[in-house]
């Protein structure tokens, strides 16, 4: 029997980053039964766009986006297993690279229509949700095109940079503590803010764009967090990023310390069809909230130029 996770994420009260109610809530229901919130927003027919966001945050990270694309397109969001408003599996077997694979795969067939293609879009874990799904029929037969953003297919942990150490083995041990601690992340105080900001955002951040993050993180439940943590610390994708056949550009922040931007390069070079590599100056990890208008731009882009096909009869197969 699993557990749920205990409310809502704490939101923005109002501006661009507060999520906009959504136009339906439905509940798709994953291989092991898992049960995933999903919100659509937008017109019905109108070319889909699917973003996936990352560990520690919730469909609130994507309020900016949702905002901007849902006037022209259809916006599928949903909370990844553990997070948001989605269950919360109880035994570590819910944690794994083939659990995201599978919930993308039940979002897509309870959101989409046969044969209905997306832009898919991947922030952090949810990049490494689409590297992990990318061979599996039921997610090929949706993807007109995807953006990893802020994310990397392998050595997350001996390549981050959030330990200000030299790079080897004391500085990995260190950051592997770090991110997976188990202790409560606790209130969200000036302090905190501080530190979220130094590891996962750009020393620019505006105030206003690092409480929005930080109340999202803190808002993660403890045990998904650090059971999550455990996953990528030990994540090897990079023979899967062979899957991604469809045109996939990349996106980074140039000094992201958890997702360095040498991840962004490598994905780039190891891609069958690149579709490009934009690398943002003075941005860190949280790109979408960071930089708004420059992931809008790219996700907007990938739709122009390969999301224009709707399925000529588009229907919704809802879960229970």
């Amino acid at each position: 029997m699993r557990g749920r996770s205990q409310g809502r994420a704490r939101r923005a009260a109002d501006g661009p980053f507060a999520p906009p109610a959504a136009a339906r809530e439905l509940t798709a229901v994953s291989a092991d039964g898992t049960r995933l919130h999903v919100e659509t927003h937008g017109p019905d027919g109108a070319p889909a766009v699917v973003l996936i966001h990352g560990w520690t945050c919730s469909t609130a990270f994507w309020a900016a986006q949702v905002r901007a694309l849902a006037a022209t397109c259809r916006v599928v969001a949903y909370d990844q297993r553990g997070h948001g408003r989605s269950q919360v599996p109880v035994e570590a077997a819910g944690y794994s690279t083939r659990a995201l694979a599978d919930d993308l795969e039940a979002v897509l067939a309870t959101t989409l229509a046969p044969g209905e293609k997306a832009v898919l879009v991947g922030h952090s874990m949810g990049g490494m949700t689409l590297m992990a799904a990318a061979g599996r029929p039921g997610v090929r037969e949706h993807t007109a095109a995807a953006l990893l953003c802020s994310t990397g297919s392998s050595h997350l942990v001996a390549e981050s940079t959030v330990v200000p150490l030299r790079a080897g083995a004391a500085r990995t041990r260190l950051t592997r503590r770090v991110l997976g601690a188990r202790a409560p992340m606790g209130p969200v105080t000036p302090f905190a803010r501080r530190l979220l900001k130094y590891a996962t955002m750009g020393p620019g951040s505006a105030p206003d764009r690092v409480d929005v993050c930080a109340r999202i993180v803190h808002a993660c439940p403890r045990v998904p967090r650090y059971r999550w943590a455990r996953v990528l610390d030990e994540l090897q994708l990079d023979a899967d990023i062979a899957g991604m056949t469809a045109p996939t550009a990349v996106l980074a922040g140039a000094v992201d310390r958890l997702t360095p931007v040498v991840h962004a390069r490598r994905l780039a070079r190891a891609l069958p069809r690149c579709a490009g590599l934009t690398e943002l100056a003075g941005i860190g990890h949280m790109t979408p909230v960071e930089a708004p208008e420059a992931v809008t731009r790219a996700i907007r882009g990938l739709v122009d130029t390969y999301g224009g096909r709707v399925a000529e009869r588009p229907r919704r197969r809802e879960g229970v």
